[in-house]
């Protein structure tokens, strides 16, 4: 193996390894640990189940970018969005995770720095290793519902910056930024010559408050953006993303290494990109339902989180996570105890480089998030 490889971190995956060993050994395992919505009560919308019945003979090749009839839709999704861009603009992946890949295939060379936002989204941290580079985590302000500290942004960039990462709606903390700190954050990245990359994944998943693109404040600022079909349409299985090139041909140089990376992979599943194509010319209204019940899901972990002495929690605006802070505690230790005592799973927040806190997902059913809360009270209690 190599160095590279060896290497490679992933907290939210290598920790069901021991979840595996747990249920061998009999124990019931209660996994909130991954962003799957249907892992439980979820369902694809309608939509996207009869695109796929549609398309289910749509075996051929695809071109590597991606279709085209998908690549028009998304265009005209993100304009929607007031994200306005191209199909010649548009890369579909296999997911977000691809795009970020080929992006730092096609960008980060060895010795650059990546500044990315503390906590941050694990693959960023890792792909920055494997290709190299250092990642360089500014931070959010948990006290400030972990918006970015502008300050400590400024004082990260130096010459050796290559791409700043936003991550907004946030995983893991389902932080939405405000529009002020957006526009502070352009205005670094424009006096810096910075490169943006906005992670959008979560973008039609918030619930007290509107989401700003970053396209809204970025006015002639060149940048890229990325988003996925995996949440918002409930089918991570898919494994259908893309990237978003908005800009006037400067940025055609990283566009084009991205794409020779997709040449050299063939293409992402041709009868799923023509299933998404089919979906965003449909109804968008169960939209509407994911959120109503992730919104309960959110108030009910909130109040019962923050009942439990020595957990602490600020309320999520966006996605499906909760970034919980349990003081002075080994954060990885915490989370391997509390799988192997209570058999709940839970990802250790020094995962996304932030100690003394955990990620927890709220996608289950109330029954089922009473549950495993109450065993984390009763490991609480135990400690």
């Amino acid at each position: 193996m190599t160095a590279r490889a060896s290497a490679i971190k992933y907290a939210i995956r290598d920790l069901v390894v021991l979840a595996k060993e747990e249920e061998r050994k009999g124990k019931k395992i209660l996994y909130l640990n991954i962003g799957d919505p249907i892992k439980w009560d979820f369902v694809p919308p309608k939509s996207i189940q009869e695109g796929l019945k549609k398309y289910a003979q749509s075996g051929e090749y695809a071109d590597s970018q991606g279709v085209l009839e998908l690549r028009e839709e998304v265009a005209k999704w993100e304009t929607e969005k007031k994200s306005p861009t191209t199909p010649d603009n548009i890369i579909i992946g296999n997911g977000v995770s691809e795009g970020i890949s080929f992006l730092f295939g096609g960008l980060i060379n060895e010795g650059d720095e990546v500044l990315l936002p503390n906590p941050s989204y694990p693959p960023y941290i890792a792909y920055s290793n494997f290709h190299g580079a250092k990642p360089v985590l500014f931070q959010c302000e948990e006290e400030n519902d972990w918006q970015p500290d502008i300050e400590d942004l400024k004082e990260k960039i130096s010459p050796k910056t290559n791409l700043l990462v936003l991550i907004n709606p946030n995983n893991p903390t389902g932080a939405v930024y405000e529009k002020g700190t957006l526009k502070a954050i352009r205005d670094l990245a424009y006096d810096h010559k910075l490169l943006v990359l906005s992670d959008e994944t979560y973008d039609k998943i918030v619930f007290d408050r509107s989401m700003t693109a970053f396209a809204e404040v970025a006015e002639v600022m060149p940048f890229i953006s990325m988003n996925s079909f995996s949440k918002v349409f409930l089918v991570p299985g898919y494994r259908i993303g893309y990237t978003c090139f908005h800009h006037e041909g400067e940025l055609d140089d990283i566009k084009e290494a991205m794409l020779k990376q997709a040449r050299i992979r063939l293409c992402s599943n041709t009868p799923a990109q023509k299933a998404c194509a089919y979906a965003l010319t449909q109804s968008k209204d169960f939209i509407k339902d994911t959120i109503s019940r992730l919104r309960e899901r959110r108030d009910f972990c909130y109040k019962r989180l923050n009942s439990i002495e020595g957990i602490s929690v600020r309320k999520p605006e966006g996605a499906f996570y909760m970034f919980p802070k349990i003081e002075n505690k080994d954060d990885k230790e915490w989370v391997v105890n509390l799988l192997r005592r209570k058999g709940v799973l839970v990802v250790y927040g020094s995962g996304f480089g932030t100690p003394e806190h955990f990620r927890i997902v709220f996608l289950p059913s109330i029954g089922i998030l009473e549950e495993a809360l109450d065993k984390i009270e009763e490991y609480m209690i135990e400690k």
